[in-house]
């Protein structure tokens, strides 16, 4: 039977309940992630507002949840005796065992400088580990709304046409894309982990979505604008940060490895891609939306199992933001390993004529450690220097820190080759792109 003529007999827009039920729980998704709200004087989103909430006035608390997560993360692959099952599994399972020796070191008070200096393990573990532990639990509650009960899928329908021609992804991924956007990267892998087990991404599309939508915050645009001193380009650096993190994308889903993906299923199901709607577009993506939320059942018991199911990916990651995060930083300050790396974008950096090349090129590679990094290193150099390396910053999105750990942690298949490759080819096209609309934007 046709779909349309399945959308249009059903007319589930006339069950006044069920569009109660599915406008409240839209309006209260869309509120928590983007809606923006001034907070202490600066503009965020209310999801941002409850943890930051919760960490200023649960410091201690939220400081020993994190603490016990980690714990617990880097014990359980070893109580439960998987933590050899691949090579991938092994490496990070050891890594989270030793981010959880640096934590322990980090309280004990006889950390030695390397790790109790502020911007490492305390920074690691205050910056990333709580907000981002806090962060996923919590968020996962307005995720259910979103995503279980058809908000992202009414949402789809009207961007399907421009995503599937521009970035050959499902119309959903705008969806994705601005809650990384509003929230932060563990948002967006989180939703895209969601998505491709609910067979609605192949995998070559949760593969693009997470490797190339899943972007930092606008929080952590504030900083990285603040710390590199370029907030009198703020509209600039915005506006230029996002379109080249866009584009970028655009011409990597075209070449391997995203190309060479497979537009097969979880565990090889059949899949379900969004709906072509004939006639009346609004009409149709409501009917879509509705199907999903009166399939979804009752909110309270999916949203616990959805909280639930979050402290998997809490488990993951926290660990390894205290291991990989912190040797990044250590090797960063004290030895010159990603000085000798950083001559692989010399010759770019130096053709591109960019102010100090030679220190471009080094803070460019610092980003696969920690996306940081290379604004601290560019943050006394010329303008267009820090500039460009703030679009870089942004746009890079894998890192070793949180981005690449946080998608392996998923059931989304794609290696840690994979993923350097990408975040390689994303590097050299960002500084084509970027330094030429720079030097007209600042001169």
């Amino acid at each position: 039977m046709d779909n349309n003529f399945v959308i249009k007999e059903e007319k589930l827009y006339k069950d006044t309940g069920l569009l109660f039920k599915f406008i409240l729980l839209s309006a209260i998704g869309i509120f928590m992630f983007f809606v923006p709200v001034k907070y202490n004087g600066q503009a965020t989103i209310p999801l941002e507002i409850v943890i930051s909430f919760l960490i200023e006035k649960l410091p201690i608390v939220v400081k020993i949840y994190a603490f016990i997560a980690i714990m617990i993360g880097a014990f359980r692959p070893f109580v439960r005796k998987n933590w050899n099952i691949d090579k991938v599994t092994t490496f990070f399972s050891i890594s989270k065992l030793v981010g959880a020796i640096f934590t322990i070191i980090l309280f004990s008070g006889y950390a030695p400088e390397a790790v109790a200096r502020p911007d490492h393990a305390p920074f690691l573990f205050d910056s990333l580990a709580v907000q981002v532990g806090t962060l996923i639990p919590i968020g996962s509650i307005f995720l259910t709304f979103l995503m279980d009960y058809g908000s992202i899928d009414f949402i789809g329908q009207f961007l399907k046409p421009v995503m599937r021609k521009i970035w050959r992804t499902p119309g959903r991924t705008a969806v994705v894309a601005v809650a990384s956007f509003m929230g932060s990267t563990a948002v967006g892998v989180m939703m895209t982990n969601d998505l491709y087990k609910e067979l609605k991404y192949s995998i070559r599309e949760a593969v693009v979505v997470a490797t190339s939508f899943s972007t930092v915050s606008i929080s952590f645009f504030v900083v990285i604008a603040k710390t590199a001193n370029i907030m009198e380009l703020w509209s600039e650096f915005f506006f230029e940060a996002f379109l080249v993190t866009f584009a970028v994308t655009a011409i990597t889903v075209r070449i391997p490895p995203l190309s060479k993906k497979p537009d097969t299923y979880f565990l090889n199901q059949k899949g379900i891609p969004e709906e072509d709607i004939e006639g009346n577009l609004f009409v149709g993506a409501l009917n879509n939306g509705l199907g999903i939320c009166k399939k979804a059942g009752n909110v309270f018991r999916v949203t616990a199992q959805n909280v639930i199911d979050s402290f998997d990916l809490v488990f993951e990651v926290l660990p390894n933001f205290m291991s990989i995060g912190l040797i990044a930083l250590i090797i960063a300050n004290y030895t010159t390993i990603f000085d000798f790396f950083g001559y692989i974008f010399y010759p770019l950096t130096y053709l591109l004529k960019i102010p100090e090349p030679l220190l471009a090129a080094k803070a460019a590679f610092l980003g696969l450690a920690e996306m940081f990094l290379p604004v601290m290193l560019v943050k006394d150099a010329p303008l267009i220097t820090r500039f460009v390396l703030c679009v870089m910053s942004v746009s890079q999105i894998l890192m070793f820190s949180t981005t690449i750990p946080t998608i392996v942690s998923t059931e989304i298949p794609v290696s840690i080759k994979d993923l350097v490759i990408i975040w390689f080819e994303r590097t050299i096209l960002i500084f084509l792109i970027t330094v030429p609309i720079a030097y007209l934007l600042i001169g």
